[in-house]
């Protein structure tokens, strides 16, 4: 299928952007921004998305603040037009790291060198691997609108089923993560390698004092089992106080199966998802404690 038919708008800039949003809206469009498109177009090309007007975000590579990396004390802040690829291939020191490993469940190759960071979380995909680390890492999204700029902590940001907090007259400009996580994993499960995870998981690790020390915490987030990213915290209590090994990460494993209520839908029953989350969870888990072993 070919998407329903649209105006097409080019934005030069942040404030162009958000301008055009308005004067759209304000005309009775229904417009949407577009930057890698490899989220919004095939919702387009399958009719499941109809916007009236995109407006195109491409110039705004050009804009060096929206296009590249920068630590600061307050975290690693991603531009909104950072691709997957090119986080995929960056040195961004071991507090972050798990952000270029998680990067090879994105897609494609090509869907990685067009996607960009900003438009997944935006996007809002319950198993978007962005939306699981953004939850993972305490992320704050950056938005511009007509009332000027505001920063939504991740954890208002997801809100159902393709469905976040960013404002139709906003524009993301960055993606800030606020907690270094250097034991730190991504894992999921898909029918074929590049497609939609059915469940994917997400952990850090709060190491203690010494490798056998108990942990001082961690997190725990999963997507596929909810219409958006969530967080379990029945198997993150168990982290904390806990010693590292197999047979705690089994029994957070079997914690976050036993707290989640998934969906039964095309890809599988509740019963199966809660499986692979299980598995997942336990896996992701022992990922994360060599990660920051070997680091």
């Amino acid at each position: 299928m070919k998407p329903a038919a649209f105006r097409y708008h080019r934005a030069h800039d942040v404030s162009d952007a958000v301008g055009l949003l308005g004067e759209l809206a304000a005309a009775g469009e229904d417009p949407k921004l577009i930057a890698g498109g490899q989220s919004l177009m095939p919702m387009m090309n399958f009719r499941l998305a109809r916007p009236t007007a995109l407006v195109d975000l491409g110039p705004l590579r050009r804009d060096p603040a929206l296009n590249s990396f920068s630590h600061t004390d307050s975290g690693l802040t991603i531009g909104a037009m950072v691709t997957h690829r090119t986080v995929e291939v960056a040195a961004l020191g071991p507090d972050f790291a798990v952000l270029s490993r998680a990067m090879r469940w994105v897609g494609h190759l090509p869907i990685r060198s067009r996607g960009t960071v900003a438009g997944s979380i935006v996007h809002g995909d319950a198993t978007a691997e962005w939306c699981l680390l953004a939850l993972l890492l305490d992320a704050v999204i950056v938005a511009e609108g007509p009332a000027g700029r505001r920063e939504i902590p991740a954890g208002e940001m997801f809100h159902g089923f393709y469905s976040t907090a960013v404002e139709p007259d906003e524009v993301v400009t960055a993606v800030r993560f606020t907690r270094p996580a250097p034991r730190a994993a991504l894992t999921e499960f898909a029918r074929r390698h590049g497609d939609f995870a059915i469940v994917d998981a997400a952990v850090s690790l709060d190491a203690g004092p010494g490798d056998r020390a108990p942990l001082a915490g961690g997190r725990v987030v999963l997507g596929g089992v909810a219409p958006a990213p969530v967080r379990v915290p029945e198997a993150e209590s168990l982290l904390t106080g806990g010693v590292p090994g197999p047979e705690l990460f089994a029994a957070c494993g079997e914690a976050a199966a036993a707290a989640i209520d998934p969906p039964d839908d095309a890809a599988g029953s509740g019963a199966y998802r809660r499986r692979l989350a299980r598995t997942l969870v336990t896996k992701a888990l022992g990922q994360a404690w060599e990660k920051g072993a070997t680091r």
